[in-house]
C-alpha cells in the first residue's frame, strides 16, 4: 500500500506500508491491504505506521481526513 500524509505546508511521509492504525474521530481503527474504501474524519490522536521494512513510525495529529481507495491511502492534517 501506498500512504501519504500530508498537510498545507509539506509533505510529511510518502511511502510503502504494510498497516496503519488511524485515530478515526469515533474510534482506532486499522488499514491493511485491501481494506474496503473509507473516508474518514481523524480525532486526536497517534498513527501508527508499519513500513515496509516492518520498522514503526508515529505521528501525532489532532484532526484531518483519510482516504483509503485501492490500496492508497491519503492523510489531510492541518499540521502535524
Amino acid at each position: 500500500m501506498v500512504l501519504e500524509i500530508i498537510t498545507p505546508n509539506k509533505i510529511i511521509y510518502e511511502g510503502e506500508v504494510n498497516r496503519v492504525r488511524i485515530p478515526g474521530s469515533k474510534g482506532t481503527f486499522e488499514i491493511l491491504t485491501n481494506h474496503a474504501p473509507i473516508i474518514s474524519t481523524l480525532g486526536k490522536g497517534t498513527i501508527r505506521i508499519i513500513d515496509e521494512n516492518n520498522r514503526e513510525l508515529t505521528f501525532s495529529v489532532n484532526g484531518g481526513l483519510v482516504e483509503n481507495k485501492n490500496n492508497h491511502i491519503i492523510v489531510l492534517l492541518e499540521s502535524a
